[in-house]
């Protein structure tokens, strides 16, 4: 018999085909057309197994329309556009805990597709979520299906969003499960919420070792595993390792893994004669009838909302081009260090561009330019260092950039395996200036607070997202004891307001820091 395993991960709630950048798009994405691939293959398919790898719920402006301005108590629009089609199970990821435990609980309850999750736990050290694995029969065939997710979550998530849990080793979760599967399933799959550590032709690290992604070393050390079906990393990938078809579908939907096994019996035992792996583009698919139906009305409210002009600019708060913004700063990144300071009552900030797509505030600013260029529902901490802790963490964010044919570039190690622009930060409240062509470590030159130099002792506070307020993104001169509060209102909607506030702003292009080879 065949079988035909069909994955989905990091759809981060894009239903409909657009970034949301510009109104009615019809972009090469989206759950609308993943959902038309999966039908297709379903028709030529002899049986199927269907499976979401996680980070579903948030990361687009439905997702956050759903969960910070209608209040609702589940990502309704999600949850019904997934239930239209026929997935068997589904795992957990990373940011599903971002609007907490309660509204991730609704959205399992609501969902018709099974969970699976063997390494969040509770406090009586139970899965939290599900049961650890479960079986699928064809006839007499028994398709086992264990769930796993990063076990990073709880260093970057927000506290009160995971109380009470514990996310443990993907890779010991496997070893202690799988074995346990194999004695009553003929085929294992295993759903991570994780990517691959190493590099998959040479086995050499292609990220730190930490424990985010083990995929590789489970695969390595874990004997009998059919299938890996991964996520978290956003690539396209498709192949064998170790002689286990694994894939990994991209995110947005814009991909859709096909791994197909073609299953005999030997001895009376049911094996993996062979197999096949790919992983399909959606973008020319045409968005699926049952699921548009199921969202336009939401979709047709998201706009509306996102349409809402909040305040006028005098100048400009619009760029061209981001890697421009990580060199000479912006207006725009002015305006965002300047709440996150008043919010937390410091004078020192730090911030990201996220994005890629956006290209700042139009005139006037508008929720969708908000929405769009602060992609994250981040919070703001406020965090005490010293001198020689701030002049670390800009050592490490002048790991961007790298000289290459005498230009400044960024480091390929940033855009793979895994795009991380996120991870650069710009500083504000102080001055200082990076010389990219200096060996790592030594390239800042004359940091300044008020004027005069930063000295190692000096104590500083700094407004900054929560994420890296405890050292995510490998920022180890942050960590939670130096957080001396927080603020839980997401970084949206503080933007929101203080526009709302002050509905006429000055675009502000103060230079305070600059990138010179």
């Amino acid at each position: 018999m065949k079988l035909t395993i069909l994955t989905t991960s990091d759809t981060h709630g894009y239903l409909a085909p657009t970034n949301y950048v510009k109104p009615n798009a019809n972009m090469p994405f989206g759950f609308e057309k993943a959902a038309s691939t999966i039908r297709k293959e379903q028709l030529k398919a002899e049986n199927t197994l269907i499976l979401d790898d996680g980070d579903f719920l948030e990361g687009s402006p439905l997702a956050y329309y759903q969960a910070e301005v209608q209040n609702n108590s589940q990502p309704s629009a999600i949850t019904d556009a997934f239930n239209t089609v026929d997935y068997d199970f589904g795992t957990i990821g990373n940011h599903e805990f971002n609007y907490g435990q309660a509204y991730l609980r609704n959205a399992i309850k609501k969902a018709k597709r099974k969970f699976v999750s063997a390494n969040i736990l509770n406090e009586n050290g139970e899965s939290a979520f599900g049961k650890p694995y479960e079986i699928k029969q064809y006839g007499d065939l028994k398709v086992g299906v264990i769930g796993l997710t990063t076990q990073s979550v709880d260093a970057w998530e927000n506290k009160a969003s995971v109380a009470g849990l514990k996310f443990t080793s993907a890779l010991e979760a496997a070893q202690k499960f799988i074995p346990e599967m194999r004695k009553k399933a003929d085929i294992v799959v295993v759903l991570y919420h994780g990517g691959f550590e190493r590099d998959l032709r040479t086995g050499n690290p292609n990220d730190k070792i930490d424990g985010e992604n083990e995929a590789y070393e489970i695969m390595q050390k874990v004997p009998g595993i059919d299938v890996m079906a991964t996520g978290h990393q956003h690539r396209a990938l498709a192949g064998k390792l170790f002689g286990i078809p694994y894939v990994q579908p991209g995110h947005r939907g814009n991909y859709v893994g096909k791994i197909q096994l073609t299953i005999e019996k030997e001895n009376g035992k049911y094996v993996v004669a062979h197999s096949t792996q790919k992983i399909i583009k959606t973008g020319e698919e045409k968005p699926d009838k049952v699921v548009k139906e199921v969202i336009q009305p939401v979709e047709n409210q998201v706009e509306k909302w996102l349409a809402e002009p909040l305040a006028r600019i005098e100048g400009s708060m619009h760029y061209d081009d981001p890697f421009q913004v990580r060199i000479h700063g912006s207006a725009f990144i002015n305006f965002i260090q300047k709440v996150q300071m008043e919010t937390m009552g410091c004078d020192i900030s730090a911030t990201a561009l996220f994005s890629n797509e956006a290209r700042g505030f139009e005139n006037p600013i508008t929720m969708r330019n908000i929405i769009t260029n602060y992609v994250y529902p981040n919070t703001l901490a406020l965090v005490e260092i010293t001198g020689a802790d701030l002049k670390a963490a800009l050592e490490k964010t002048t790991e961007y950039f790298m000289i290459k044919n005498d230009q400044i570039i960024v480091d390929p190690k940033y855009h793979h395996p895994k795009i991380r622009d996120y991870n650069y930060d710009m500083y504000a409240g102080i001055d200082y200036t990076i010389k990219v062509s200096n060996p790592i470590g030594h390239r800042v030159l004359n940091p300044t607070y008020h004027g005069k130099p930063i000295t190692n002792k000096m104590k500083l506070k700094v407004a900054l997202n929560a994420y890296r307020a405890v050292g995510g993104g490998h920022y180890p001169m942050y960590n939670e004891d130096k957080v001396i509060k927080y603020n839980t209102v997401t970084m949206s909607n503080l933007i929101a307001r203080y526009l709302k506030q002050h509905p006429n702003i000055d675009a502000d292009k103060t230079r305070n820091f600059k990138v010179i080879k």
